[in-house]
């Protein structure tokens, strides 16, 4: 039966990659559209809807959604680096000027997020509720959860902000993702082999999340640093570092999503505002848009998921999904 879970999930998490892969054939040939006329959008709603699944199935799943982004974007031709004319029209740039739309769509990867993040607000409405209770003075509880969630997304924020530059102009690529993803897979077997049976060993929830010390909380936050790396996983490296400080798998995973809160929607901002304006113009308002709704949805139904599923079961799944997508990768992209 186990046995059968864990080939059924994995069937879906590679359907989406798989469906990427198909929708591009359907499509012009790769850069086709990176060739559309002056001010035309470059972005299909099709398109949109193959990164919207990508990014909403797998933005709270330990396999990283901006290393799936960049590979689906990939697969669909739209990461083309040869600049193009900018129209001098709302752009504040002069006419001539170069821009890339491969930089579009990597902004694009990080905007998406918004439908995210709002899934989670709507699936944990009442964990943000007893924060919000707690910022009035009327949930101790609430109080000591949003502290220890401002702690955590403190170290990728201000680290995230110093090697934007270096980050965008070296690790958005292929061989990068690949790296990541086959070292994430590799760190979900030691965190099994090492911390999982203690952790599965005694019934009920454990630890929740406003137990968490301040240190503990730190801990967590310099875990997510490693996920600055694309195809590392946030979601991977807080549930890691909730692990190491001995939260239930599920209550980690808990973790990482109430913190994708902050972290997602900051990074989403930041980007939306320095590249919003390329970005709309390159790719297309509608399909941006869309793209986002599709994420919402789907992340919804992958969250509920990913918590009942860390109910029972650990993340070794997850270790040989990230596995087999690197060794793809190697064979097929590099």
């Amino acid at each position: 039966m186990l046995q059968s879970i864990k080939i059924q999930s994995i069937a879906t998490l590679l359907l989406v990659l798989s469906g990427a892969a198909a929708l591009a054939q359907e499509t012009e040939p790769a850069g086709a559209d990176i060739e559309a006329k002056q001010g035309e959008a470059v972005l299909s709603y099709k398109e949109a809807l193959v990164l919207g699944l990508v990014e909403g199935f797998t933005e709270f799943l330990p396999v990283s959604s901006t290393g799936h982004l960049i590979l689906a974007s990939n697969i669909l031709g739209l990461r083309g680096k040869e600049p193009e004319s900018v129209p001098p029209a709302d752009l504040g740039k002069p006419e001539g000027s170069p821009y890339s739309v491969k930089s579009a769509v990597d902004a694009y990867s990080i905007v998406i997020q918004f439908g995210a993040i709002a899934a989670v607000a709507l699936v944990f409405w009442s964990r943000i509720t007893s924060i919000l209770l707690g910022l009035a003075g009327r949930s101790k509880n609430g109080l000591l959860l949003g502290r220890n969630l401002l702690v955590a997304f403190m170290p990728a924020a201000i680290l995230g902000l110093l090697l934007e530059d270096f980050i965008d102009a070296y690790l958005f690529n292929n061989l990068t993702v690949a790296a990541a993803l086959l070292a994430g897979g590799l760190l979900i077997f030691v965190l099994d082999w090492w911390k999982k049976p203690a952790l599965m060993k005694n019934s009920g929830d454990g630890k929740d999340l406003f137990d968490l010390t301040l240190q503990q909380s730190l801990l967590i936050g310099l875990f997510q640093c490693f996920a600055l790396w694309p195809g590392a996983s946030r979601s991977l490296m807080v549930i890691a570092g909730g692990y190491v400080v001995g939260l239930k798998p599920w209550r980690a995973a808990e973790f990482s999503f109430l913190l994708g809160l902050p972290v997602l929607t900051g990074a989403a901002l930041y980007k939306g505002f320095k590249a919003g304006p390329d970005m709309l113009d390159i790719l297309g308002r509608g399909p941006l848009f869309f793209g986002c709704i599709v994420a919402a949805i789907s992340a919804a139904f992958s969250v509920k998921w990913m918590v009942n599923y860390l109910t029972g079961h650990g993340l070794a799944i997850f270790g040989w999904y990230r596995i087999g997508i690197a060794a793809c990768i190697f064979v097929f992209f590099i």
